[in-house]
């Protein structure tokens, strides 16, 4: 099994026999349709985390909508299903920072077509990697050995969200994971169930209602010193501000949690129902189910919405990347994909670096449509360097680092004879 994964030919009808504990995920089996659509998926992460949480206060979303500037085109909401008046994300703009028409609008169209789609995308397809990895490893150590690669994922989310950026997924992901995994071991009806059961909470907003944004008054003078500190400040001050800051985000988390873990749950049943093995065979019913979803998300509501485009966008993206012509068109996003927790965190470390104080304290300075020229260019440049190292190398070098924790011994770095690939990515 020396030859590496063709990234420009569909693959399907594969992964079908059980792995060892201790070895990682052959890559001739993987389904290089999920390595695209991960790899997609992480432009829709990136471009929302750069654009409203990088560039600016994430808390400029929570002003109420009588203290904004009336702009045509402004969005929806951005979380979950509570006062859609109370969460309007882009009519603020014009008033704080002077935003431009066009840009005014293409926050709009991110907030409509991406905004917490692409998150919930990504939380489907953790899921379907810790069912992956279930199945996969041995069953007598299967338990302890995704305890230990959620757990690594933990300590690799408390860093990033305590060092690096504050607006940090990978901890709310490994708790998350902590909670789903008992229910990997029971059978698909009670997936679906408690699925369902968690996205119905979720869609009540009750946890909104029981822990409200922060009231006007602290969010403006949050919005200012956040400006100040963030745009100017040094890495230690920076550093202060951001642990205390984790308090008022946390919120946040709360409101999504129980979607997050009933994504976690359907993503598992999708894996286990068979249907991603027989992507090839099966790309025409992607296709229907993608554009039903599509049709069903134009009057879904803020809340509904966001989890039904999702589940259109990646129907979609895998019927096509399924079929031979659609591989050969996006097959350039599965290195991306393989390596997609590396990318992550090297997206951090660039875009903290251009808008910090430390760095070009570019905060609140730059336009919506700059500041995601910026992304486009930074993706781009990992799409390149995501293909060049997958070349000489059978991980990325983050995923390198929690296999070896996770499995408790060096994984092969460097691609020579039986090449190991892996199932690296945030959500394998």
């Amino acid at each position: 099994m020396n030859t590496p994964p063709v990234y420009g030919m569909a693959v399907s009808d594969h992964l079908q026999r059980p792995i060892a504990s201790a070895v990682p995920l052959l890559a001739p089996d993987r389904l290089v349709a999920i390595d695209i659509l991960r790899g997609l998926a992480l432009f829709g992460v990136m471009a929302i985390n750069l654009v409203f949480e990088f560039r600016v206060s994430i808390f400029e979303q929570f002003l109420p909508q009588q203290l904004r500037a009336t702009a045509h085109g402004a969005g929806t909401t951005f979380f979950v299903g509570g006062d859609a008046s109370s969460l309007n994300a882009f009519s603020f703009f014009r008033w704080m920072h002077r935003t431009s028409p066009f840009d005014i609008a293409v926050a709009g169209f991110l907030e409509r077509t991406i905004s917490m789609k692409a998150f919930a995308l990504f939380s489907l397809l953790f899921g379907i990697g810790l069912a992956m990895q279930f199945e996969r490893l041995d069953p007598d150590r299967r338990a302890i050995l995704l305890l230990r690669r959620l757990l690594v994922l933990l300590v690799f989310g408390l860093i990033h969200l305590t060092l690096i950026w504050n607006g940090d997924i990978l901890t709310e992901y490994a708790l998350a994971g902590l909670l789903v995994l008992p229910m990997l071991f029971a059978p698909r009806w009670l997936l679906v169930v408690g699925s369902l059961a968690l996205l119905g909470f979720y869609f009540t907003g009750l946890l909104f209602r029981l822990v409200p944004p922060p009231d006007v008054a602290w969010t403006i003078r949050h919005m200012s010193e956040a400006t100040r500190i963030y745009g100017s400040g040094g890495f230690s001050e920076i550093l202060v501000f951001r642990v205390r800051e984790i308090a008022a985000i946390a919120p946040l988390h709360v409101w999504i949690f129980p979607r997050t873990l009933g994504l976690f749950l359907l993503g598992a049943f999708i894996w286990r129902s068979g249907v991603l093995r027989r992507a090839g065979k099966l790309s025409g019913w992607f296709f229907v189910v993608g554009f039903a979803a599509l049709i069903t998300s134009v009057d879904a509501g803020p809340s509904l919405a966001p989890v039904t485009l999702a589940l259109a966008y990646g129907a979609i993206i895998i019927g096509a990347a399924s079929t031979s012509l659609g591989a050969r068109l996006l097959g350039w996003a599965a290195p991306l994909g393989r390596m997609a927790f590396t990318n992550y965190l090297m997206q951090s470390l660039i875009f903290s670096a251009v808008f910090y104080g430390y760095g070009l304290g570019q905060f609140g300075k730059l336009g919506v449509s700059a500041t995601l020229c910026l992304g486009i260019i930074v993706y781009i440049a990992q799409v390149l360097a995501s293909q060049w190292w997958l070349a000489r190398f059978n991980f990325g070098p983050v995923e390198w680092l929690w296999r070896t924790l996770m499995y408790g011994r060096m994984q092969s770095m460097r691609r020579a004879g039986a090449a190991i690939g892996s199932s690296c990515a945030i959500s394998a």
